[in-house]
């Protein structure tokens, strides 16, 4: 019997095969989608006609149920249509720094984690804490969150830019109102090492002692670890996880991410500079306002899209926000 001898191919790479996996995958859920609204049009075409045809006045409420949940799904697959990016579709690491202001501005970037955290659970993805400062009275300095699902960066990456809170401050005792920020930033997690090079001689790696809650929480070993990019000057750090080991794992992840993510900045830099467009970045040129008080009002300041019930959005209803800016960008091209 002749001996066969391996041909290279699909296998031979398997970080690509993982990709062509995952490309196979995700149009077989879009095929699956559309043969189930198909279905559902089909089934509701049936009782408007059975209705027509008896008159019955009873399959009404029926039909209405069915044709909201039938533009309701169409929105969200024409939505998924515009991520179109490179990264879109898949995981995202969301990072929340405190602006100016102390414990007023902490506290709101700990509104802000909620906030995201409430949304993405909602939205069945998981999420996980690459790194957490807490603040020195209350709230959170900055923490950065891994965040993994299906699109999760298409939608995100719309949140990036500064967030805006005004309202009396729990933390004034003469009530009175106050303005804080935050910046909020959001980063493609990268899945194929390959797709970004980091030489190790490019990086400085330094070791500390994590930070805890006292007692037989402190860490008495060195396990959070920062990386510097020498070639950038780009520095990320982490300190969640046990094991010195598992930090460096997890910087490097958020290491690559924002190498990527400056490269993405540099071609919409470039487009930018191509279309004429300009572009302010200034700390004060807030994305979205959140006001409590002296009324209650999210305005996003992009699209000029408004919600009433604050308290809805701070419990994670951002969707209004997240589908206007995409609708707007994916008119402009």
């Amino acid at each position: 019997m002749e001996e066969q001898t391996a041909v290279p191919g699909f296998w031979d790479d398997p970080a690509g095969a993982q990709k062509t996996m995952q490309n196979i995958t995700y149009l077989k859920s879009r095929i699956d989608l559309y043969q189930d609204l198909h279905e559902l049009f089909d089934d509701l075409r049936v009782l408007w006609e059975l209705g027509l045809e008896e008159d019955d006045e009873s399959l009404e409420s029926e039909i209405d149920r069915g044709l909201l949940d039938l533009t309701g799904r169409l929105d969200q697959l024409e939505l998924d249509l515009m991520l179109s990016g490179p990264y879109d579709r898949g995981n995202a690491i969301i990072s929340m720094h405190a602006g100016a202001g102390g414990t007023e501005a902490q506290d709101w970037v700990q509104m802000l984690l909620r906030m995201y955290t409430r949304w993405a659970e909602n939205k069945g993805y998981r999420v996980s804490t690459i790194d957490l400062l807490p603040g020195d009275e209350a709230g959170v300095k900055s923490v950065t969150l891994s965040v993994n699902g299906e699109n999760v960066y298409g939608y995100l990456k719309v949140e990036k830019g500064v967030h805006r809170l005004v309202r009396i401050s729990p933390f004034d005792a003469s009530g009175r109102r106050h303005t804080s920020f935050a910046s909020v930033d959001v980063l493609p997690e990268v899945s194929d090492e390959a797709e970004i090079n980091i030489d190790p001689a490019d990086l400085r790696v330094d070791t500390y002692r994590s930070g805890g809650a006292g007692g037989q929480h402190v860490n008495k070993t060195d396990s959070a670890v920062r990386l510097t990019h020498l070639p950038t000057g780009i520095v990320v750090q982490c300190q969640n996880e046990r094991s010195q080991l598992s930090n460096r794992l997890q910087a490097m992840k958020l290491l690559q991410a924002k190498l990527i993510d400056q490269q993405l900045r540099k071609r919409e830099e470039e487009l930018a500079a191509l279309r004429g467009d300009q572009q302010d970045i200034a700390w004060g040129s807030q994305i979205r306002s959140y006001v409590f008080h002296p009324y209650s009002l999210v305005k996003d300041h992009r699209t000029g899209v408004e919600v009433g019930n604050v308290n809805a959005v701070m419990d994670g209803e951002i969707d209004a926000f997240i589908s206007s800016y995409l609708r707007q960008q994916s008119s402009q091209v």
